[in-house]
C-alpha cells in the first residue's frame, strides 16, 4: 500500500533546522524525513481488530508543528518512528476479526486515534486514565505493550499517526481496534465525517468547561480547533455572548455561521471587545497596558503562542478560566503575574474521551457525530482543499502557508489519483 511516512533522525532534524526557513524541501520535501512509500499492509493482531481503507484524512496543526520542527520536543518519548502520519480519519471497513461486533464490512467509520491500555494489551490492568475513558493521557504511552503486531511488541506512542506499529490515515489502509471505531450515518458526507476528530477536540473542551455561565466567552484562533469550539459551545447548549477572534474574512464568516455572536480581529478590535465588558485600561511604567474590572470569565486559547497566551492572561476576568487548546509549548519570558493577581484557573485539554452527557456517559466522537447532524451547522465549509496522496507535499505547503493560501482544513484523499 502507498503511505506518507515520517521518520525522525538526527540528520533530518539538523537539515530541517538549518534549511527549513529557506526551502520547504528541508521540512517535507526531498531533503526531509517525509516520504511517500510502498509499505506492506498491516495484519490484524487479534480477533477484535479491524482493517479499514482510508477515504479521507486531515492535516492537523500538530502535524505541521512537528514537520516544521516548531513543536516542543517534550512529547518525543511518547511517539515512535518511522510512522505513517494522519490522525483525522474517515474510513471504510474492509476486514473484521472474528470477535468484532461493533462494526461490519462496508461500514464507514470515524477512527478515534488515542492508543489505550486495551490496545496495548493491558485490558486487565488499565491505567487510571484509561479506566475512566480518557486514553489520550494513558500513563503507558512511553512503553512497549503486550500486543504483538506483525511479530513485534506494539511500540510506544500515545496516538496513531505518530506510532511505529499503528499506521495513520495518510495511507491507503490501516488497522484499528474495534473500540476506536464509530459508525457514520448515511446522511453525513465523507468530508464532514473527516472533521469529527478535530471537532471532537473542541467538543471535549467545551463539555469539560461547564458550567459556562452567561458569558461572555472569548475564543481565540481561526483554525479548525477554534472554529470547532465555537460550534461545540453552541451545539452543546451555550446561549450567552460568544466572541470569536479571527484574522481573515472567510474565517470570520465561518465563525458567524457556526454560532459566534460577534467576530473581532486581534489588536484594537479585540481590545474594544474587552473594554465593552467593563474593563478599565491602565499603563504600567514599563510594558504593555493592563486591565482591571470586566474581562472574560472564560477564554479558549486555540493558538497557544506567546502573543495569545499573554493576551488571555490579561483579558481574563478575576477568577476567570483560561482553556489552552493550542498546543502551547516553550514560551520564553512568559509573565504569569495575573495567574495569582487575578486568581485565574488555567486548564489544558487533551483530545477526547468519555463525557457526562444528557444524563449518561458518551464518547466525544459519538456526541460530535450526533450534534453535527442535529445542529445542521455548515461545518464542512472548513474544508478548503483536498489533495491525492501523490500531492502530499503540495497539501502540506497549502496547510503551512495559511496566509497565502487561505486554507482552513486540508484533506488528503487516497481514493483519487
Amino acid at each position: 500500500m502507498k503511505a506518507v511516512t515520517f521518520n525522525v533522525t538526527i540528520p533530518s532534524y539538523l537539515v530541517g533546522k538549518s534549511l527549513g526557513r529557506v526551502t520547504e524541501a528541508a521540512l517535507f520535501g526531498g531533503l526531509s524525513g517525509v516520504k511517500l512509500q510502498d509499505l506492506p499492509e498491516p495484519s490484524l493482531p487479534g480477533n477484535d481488530w479491524v482493517k479499514v481503507e482510508i477515504l479521507k484524512a486531515g492535516i492537523c496543526g500538530s502535524d505541521i508543528g512537528n514537520l516544521t520542527l516548531t513543536s516542543s520536543p517534550a512529547m518525543e518519548p511518547f511517539g515512535s518512528f518511522p510512522a505513517v502520519l494522519g490522525h483525522e480519519i474517515v474510513a471504510r471497513v474492509v476486514e473484521v476479526g472474528s470477535a468484532v461486533r461493533r462494526v461490519e464490512v462496508g461500514q464507514r467509520v470515524a477512527v478515534e486515534p488515542a492508543v489505550s491500555c486495551r490496545l496495548r494489551g493491558f485490558a486487565d490492568s488499565e491505567c487510571p486514565s484509561c479506566a475512566v475513558g480518557l486514553p489520550a493521557t494513558c500513563s503507558r504511552a512511553g512503553d512497549e505493550g503486550r500486543t504483538v503486531i506483525d511479530g513485534s511488541p506494539i511500540q510506544r506512542g500515545s496516538i496513531i499517526g505518530y506510532h511505529g506499529s499503528l499506521p495513520g490515515g495518510w495511507g491507503e489502509r490501516m488497522i484499528a481496534h474495534e473500540s476506536q471505531l464509530y459508525p457514520i450515518d448515511d446522511a453525513m458526507t465523507d468530508g464532514t465525517a473527516a472533521l469529527i476528530e478535530p471537532l471532537a477536540v473542541g467538543m471535549h473542551a467545551a463539555l469539560r468547561s461547564r458550567p459556562w455561565g452567561d458569558g461572555p466567552v472569548l475564543v481565540v484562533g481561526s483554525g479548525p480547533i477554534a472554529l470547532g469550539v465555537v460550534w461545540a459551545l453552541r451545539a452543546a447548549g451555550f446561549q450567552g455572548e460568544l466572541v470569536a477572534q479571527v484574522r481573515r474574512k472567510h474565517e470570520a464568516d465561518m465563525a458567524r455561521s457556526f454560532g459566534a455572536s460577534s467576530v473581532v480581529s486581534p489588536g484594537d478590535e479585540a481590545r474594544d471587545a474587552l473594554v465593552a465588558t467593563g474593563a478599565q485600561a491602565y499603563m504600567p511604567i514599563v510594558g504593555d497596558e493592563v486591565f482591571a474590572g470586566g474581562g472574560f470569565p472564560l477564554i479558549f486559547d486555540c493558538v497557544g503562542s506567546e502573543q495569545t497566551v499573554k493576551q488571555s492572561l490579561r483579558y481574563a476576568s478575576a477568577r476567570g478560566r483560561i482553556v489552552l487548546l493550542g498546543c502551547a509549548a516553550e514560551i520564553p519570558k512568559l509573565d504569569l503575574t495575573f495567574v495569582w493577581a487575578r486568581e485565574l484557573q488555567i486548564q489544558g485539554y487533551q483530545c477526547y474521551g468519555m463525557e457526562e452527557w444528557r444524563g449518561g456517559r458518551e464518547h466525544t466522537f459519538q456526541i460530535t457525530h450526533d450534534l453535527i447532524l442535529e445542529s445542521g451547522a455548515p461545518v464542512e465549509s472548513m474544508i478548503t482543499h483536498v489533495y491525492p496522496l501523490s500531492q502530499y507535499r503540495d497539501a502540506l505547503s497549502t496547510a503551512t502557508n495559511r496566509r497565502k493560501t487561505n486554507s482552513v482544513k486540508v484533506l488528503l484523499d487516497p481514493t483519487i489519483g
